[in-house]
Order: C-alpha cells, then sequence, then structure tokens
C-alpha cells in the first residue's frame, strides 16, 4: 500500500478539507472501517482461497442463476480498478520523481510531455521488472518492508529534529479549517477522507496471489487483515511528524505540479540537498509499490481472462514456461496505462480523476460479495477459519454501508467552484468503463460466459479440499462439501 508515498501524493486533498482533523482522525476513520471491509473478506476469501478474489466469491456466494452477472459485474470493477490503481501509482509517481528538480530550480514547471514521458518510463520499468524478475518479487517484498519502516523512522527523526518551529497539539489534533474547499464545513471532512481511502485499497488486492501462497485459506485472510492494522500504524507515525512540522499551507497548495512534499521537505530542513535525501525515500516506496500494482494487476487479468471475461481472454489467460509468469497479461496492463497517459495533454483533472475512480472500483468490488452474504444471512461463511461470528453481521452492514456512501462522496470535486480544470470526472470514468462491460456482456458474456468456476482446474479443487480437510473442523466438513 505504500502508505508514506500515497499520503504523500494526496496530501493536498485534506489539506484543503480540515486539516489536521481531516488528516489525523480522518485516517483513524478509514483505517477502522478498512478494517471492518477486511475482516469481512478474509471471512470469505478463508471458504474461497482462489485468485480470482472478489469476483470468485460473488459467484460462489450467489444463488446459481445470478453466479454468471454477478462474477462478470464484480470481475471488471476489479479489473478496472487495478488498471486505475496502476496508472495512478505511476502517474503521481513522476510527479514526486519531477518535482525532485524544483527543491534546486525554483522555476522550473514540468511540462505534460516530460509528466507522461516519465509515467511511461516507470510503467515500462515496472512491466520489464514483473516479467524477468519475477524470481526476486519476495526479495522485492522484503526490501520494501524494510525500506518503510526505515524510512518512516528517518522522516520522524529528521523532521522533528531539523523544524525550528513545530506546531501545537492543538492545532495538528484540532485544528479544523475548510476556508479553502468551498464545501459545508461537515461536508469537507467527508470530501477531504479520499486520502486515506486511496491509500488503504491494497488489502483486497492480496487475495489474487492466493494461488501462489502456502496455506492460501489460512495465511491469505491473515494477511489482508494484517496489511491493515501495520498500514494504519505506519501512517499515523507518518502523519503526525509532518503535520507537527507542517509549513505554511498557503505555500504548499501554491505548487505547480500538485505535489507539495518536497517542497515541505525544504521548508522544514532549509537544506535542498537534506530534502532530496527525504524525498528519495518517498521515490523509493513508490518503486516499490509501481511493481506491485503490475503484479496484482497482471495476476487478475489473467485469472478474469482465464474465465472468458476479457476480450482476447486466450492471449491474456497464457502463462510463460519459461518465465512462469502470465507474460501477455502483464503487457495489456503496460498497454492499457500507456494509453491513457496522453488524457494528461487534453486535461489534467481528467487524469487525476483516476484517482478517485480506482478508489470507487476496488472498493466497490470487495463490497458485491459482502453485500451478497449479507443478503444470503451469511450462511455460506459461518464455518469459516475466521468467522465473524456474532458480529459479523454488523461489520457486514458497515462495510457495505460504508462502500456505497463512498461510491458518491468520491465522485465530487477536492474544492468549489469546480471549473473544467478542478471537477472530478471521475464519475464520468465510471460510467465509461460501466458501459463497456455491459455491451461485451450484450455481445459476449451472456452466451459464453459461466462464472468462474468453469476455470478452477483440477489442481486448485484439490488444493481447497485439502486446505479444507487440515483445517475445518470435523463437524464443518460436511457443510462445506
Amino acid at each position: 500500500m505504500a502508505v508514506p508515498f500515497g499520503l504523500s501524493t494526496t496530501l493536498y486533498i485534506t489539506l484543503i478539507n480540515g486539516q489536521g482533523v481531516t488528516v489525523i482522525w480522518g485516517w483513524v476513520f478509514i483505517t477502522l472501517v478498512s478494517l471492518c471491509i477486511a475482516a469481512s473478506m478474509a471471512e470469505i476469501c478463508a471458504v474461497y482461497p482462489v485468485a480470482g478474489g472478489p469476483y470468485f466469491w460473488s459467484a460462489m456466494l450467489s444463488p446459481p442463476q445470478f453466479a454468471p452477472i454477478a462474477a462478470w459485474v464484480t470481475g471488471w470493477l476489479n479489473l478496472v480498478g487495478n488498471w486505475l490503481v496502476m496508472v495512478s501509482i505511476n502517474f503521481s509517481g513522476s510527479q514526486i520523481v519531477l518535482s525532485a528538480a524544483t527543491l534546486f530550480h525554483e522555476d522550473y514547471v514540468p511540462t505534460a510531455w516530460q509528466t507522461v514521458v516519465v509515467f511511461w518510463a516507470f510503467i515500462s520499468f515496472s512491466t520489464v521488472i514483473n516479467i524477468f524478475g519475477t524470481r526476486y518479487l519476495n526479495i522485492i517484498n522484503t526490501a520494501c518492508i524494510a525500506w518503510t519502516s526505515a524510512s518512516i523512522v528517518i522522516f520522524m527523526v529528521v523532521l522533528l529534529a531539523t523544524c525550528g518551529k513545530m506546531r501545537s497539539g492543538a492545532f495538528v489534533f484540532a485544528n479544523y479549517d475548510t476556508s479553502a474547499s468551498g464545501w459545508p464545513t461537515g461536508w469537507s471532512f467527508f470530501i477531504g477522507l479520499l486520502q486515506g481511502a486511496y491509500v488503504m485499497l491494497g488489502y483486497g488486492l492480496i487475495s489474487a496471489l492466493c494461488e501462489e501462497a502456502r496455506n492460501p485459506a489460512k495465511e491469505v485472510p491473515r494477511a489482508i487483515v494484517t496489511s491493515v492494522l501495520v498500514a494504519g500504524v505506519l501512517g499515523a507515525a507518518f502523519l503526525i511528524p509532518v503535520m507537527f512540522t507542517l509549513p505554511e499551507i498557503e505555500v504548499l497548495l501554491a505548487v505547480a505540479s500538485g505535489q507539495p512534499i518536497g517542497l515541505l521537505f525544504k521548508l522544514v530542513t532549509g537544506s535542498s540537498a537534506g530534502a532530496m535525501g527525504l524525498l528519495i525515500l518517498i521515490i523509493g516506496i513508490f518503486c516499490f509499490s509501481s511493481i506491485g500494482s503490475a503484479t496484482v494487476a497482471s495476476r487478475f487479468t489473467y485469472a478474469f481472462s482465464r474465465d472468458g471475461a476479457v476480450p482476447g481472454h486466450k492471449i491474456w489467460s497464457r502463462v510463460s514456461q519459461r518465465l512462469g509468469v502470465p507474460v501477455q497479461a502483464t503487457l495489456l496492463g503496460a498497454a492499457v496505462s500507456f494509453c491513457m497517459g496522453p488524457i494528461y495533454f487534453g486535461s489534467s483533472a481528467a487524469f487525476n480523476s483516476f484517482t478517485g475512480t480506482a478508489t470507487i472500483c476496488l472498493s466497490t468490488s470487495y463490497g458485491v460479495p459482502i453485500f451478497i452474504s449479507l443478503l444470503r444471512r451469511r450462511r455460506d461463511v459461518e464455518n469459516s477459519l475466521y468467522s465473524l461470528k456474532p458480529v459479523g453481521t454488523i461489520i457486514n452492514a458497515i462495510s457495505v454501508t460504508w462502500v456505497i456512501f463512498s461510491t458518491a462522496l468520491f465522485c465530487m470535486p477536492v474544492a468549489l467552484p469546480a471549473t473544467a480544470s478542478t471537477m472530478n470526472y471521475a464519475s464520468v470514468v465510471f460510467t465509461g468503463f460501466g458501459i463497456i462491460s455491459i455491451i461485451w456482456y450484450i455481445v459476449y458474456g451472456r452466451k459464453h460466459f459461466s462464472g468462474p468456476m468453469a476455470a478452477v482446474d483440477k489442481s486448485i479443487e484439490g488444493q481447497i479440499v485439502e486446505v479444507m480437510e487440515r483445517e475445518v473442523p470435523a463437524h464443518a466438513k460436511k457443510h462445506e462439501a
């Protein structure tokens, strides 16, 4: 989830919509509601540990006659969300990389061409690593944990040690200023929640790696919940020092690129070189995140194509025998990202809306199987290895309510009045991909798509049965079978 990087790229949202209260308590709120969703997903994942994740769960939890359409809708939401996460991570990271030049040349303003070219370069970088460096992904993930943890400690020490004048505790935890947002005072807090919600998306993507994990019915659900807990703690450890040392907000919001984190480091440390050192830590986290987003996008593209739900599915569902990875699926994600880059030439606002759309698509795909389970009175998960009873209904209801609310919330502009350059086009992007999905279902899916079970081979079925035999209590085996 690349917490320091994600919180840095979306910092401007909370500085406009509430400042201290929204930054700190908004993050706490998002962590708690994400825990509800993660726990709900973990409960289902323990019963159906397959790479398809939410779209597979939607099919298995639905009545047979509705399974194909439930899987189709959820799968396309997840597919588009994965692609847009990859796009938004690499684009915002490219902006931060270019902002490094402004630390030494204050008059430099990156052009659209420069931004897009750097964006393409990082897409290419993550694609090459995922195709030819799969054997090193575990090492990369371990290095990411070490790099991120060390970075947060360094941020805390350096920022607090070099800051000439610290903000008060009242400012950090109680200051609530929405004068720059244009939204009603109370509503502005919710608009600012996009910062935390965008960062807290990765936990659901873990399910895409079920078929590459040992004992997935036990370990993957645990990872889904643990990732939220760890991210919540790391986020607080990063945000609190940043807020205590926060420079003048008007100066930060005036940054042309919309990425003020580099300038923040420079103003706090009083040194361009010192700021560059801290910014390199953020860029390093971005590189890890870029690789991870490509990994998960490729795995889900492969899994969804394996069921015939993507145009050209026979191509994208292949796995290279030599490299052991779905090369074509990886290249498809890169190609989609490449094609979206030039949108920035026409409208930076439209491109930035991909952040909101990614959040909407993925959170909605997480919510669909939870909602279906609720409608069916949770009977399919009552014997899960990670059962939430007796509070499962409440946790599921909180999860679904937040997903519905946030879908409308994150279609709204960050500030009012909205212009063509500041408008949030997430609803347009979301609707556009939805129309493509519906048309493809009418043309192809309704006759040829029978749901994810059509692609579950014997090895996966055997794995699930083996896990159940080993982990499920004897009295529950009959029900699970």
